[in-house]
C-alpha cells in the first residue's frame, strides 16, 4: 500500500492542540505550556520562511536516540491524546495507520521501529510531527518527545557507524556530537519520502534495514 501524496498546498497557520485538564489544573500550568509551544511554533514558522533554517533544527527523541529534523521539512506538531489512528491490515509494524488531520487522511509512522529500534509507545511526552506539504506526502512521524530547537553551530561531525541500521539508510544524513558529548542523528525527510520501502508499507519479505530509492 502506498501512502497518499500531498496536494502541494502550503500548510495553514496552526497552533498545537492542548490536552484537556481538570479546571483546578488550569491557569499557570496551562499558560506556561501554551507559551512554550507558541514560542516553539513561532521559531518553526520563521525557520520555514528561511530566517532560521540555516542555523537551527528540531531535536526529537527516536528509539532512545537524539535526532535532528530540518525545520523546512516539517509541518505541524500534534499532541497524540485524543487522536484516532486507524490501523491498516497487512501493513508493516512501523506503519501505525491513518489519522484525519485537518480534514486529510495522514499516514502515521513509527520511525524508530522503521529504523529497527524498539517501537515508540505513545505517552504524555510523545508527539506526532507532520511532513511539510512540499515533500509531496501526507505523512507524520510519532516521536518519543520533542527536545526543542538545537543549534548546529558548535557541533562536530562524527563518522557514521559502518553497520546497520545507519549504514544502509541514505536518509540518515549525518552524525553530530554536541559540546556535552551527546550524539545527534541528522535525518533528511525528503530522502526518506523518496525511499521505495517507505512508500510501500505493505507486508513484504524485504530486509528490515534496506532502503532503496
Amino acid at each position: 500500500m502506498h501512502t497518499m501524496p500531498g496536494n502541494g498546498v502550503p500548510a495553514p497557520a496552526f497552533l498545537p492542540a492542548i490536552p484537556a485538564m481538570p479546571s483546578h489544573e488550569t491557569g499557570a500550568r496551562q499558560g506556561r505550556l501554551r507559551q512554550y509551544q507558541l514560542q516553539l511554533l513561532e521559531r518553526v514558522q520563521a525557520a520555514r520562511s528561511g530566517a532560521l533554517a540555516a542555523r537551527k533544527e528540531l531535536g526529537v527523541m527516536l528509539g532512545g536516540r537524539r535526532c535532528l529534523l530540518d525545520l523546512t521539512q516539517l509541518g505541524e506538531i500534534v499532541i497524540p491524546a485524543g487522536l484516532s489512528i486507524q490501523g491498516v491490515p497487512l501493513a508493516q509494524d512501523w506503519y501505525l495507520g491513518l489519522a484525519t488531520m485537518r480534514g486529510r487522511l495522514t499516514a502515521v509512522v513509527d520511525l524508530a521501529r522503521y529504523m529497527g529500534e524498539a517501537a515508540c509507545v505513545a505517552g504524555s511526552d510523545s508527539r506526532i510531527i507532520t511532513f511539510s506539504p512540499r515533500l509531496g506526502m501526507n505523512c507524520a512521524l510519532l516521536v518519543e518527545r520533542v527536545l526543542g530547537l538545537r543549534q548546529q553551530r558548535g557541533m562536530q561531525s562524527v563518522c557514521l557507524p559502518d553497520a546497520p541500521p545507519h549504514a544502509s539508510l541514505p536518509w540518515v544524513a549525518q552524525l553530530l556530537r554536541d559540546g556535552e558529548g551527546e550524539q545527534w542523528l541528522r535525518l533528511d525527510l525528503a530522502l526518506l519520502a523518496q525511499s521505495a520501502r517507505f512508500q510501500d508499507a505493505g507486508f513484504t519479505c524485504m530486509p528490515v534495514h534496506e532502503d532503496r530509492r
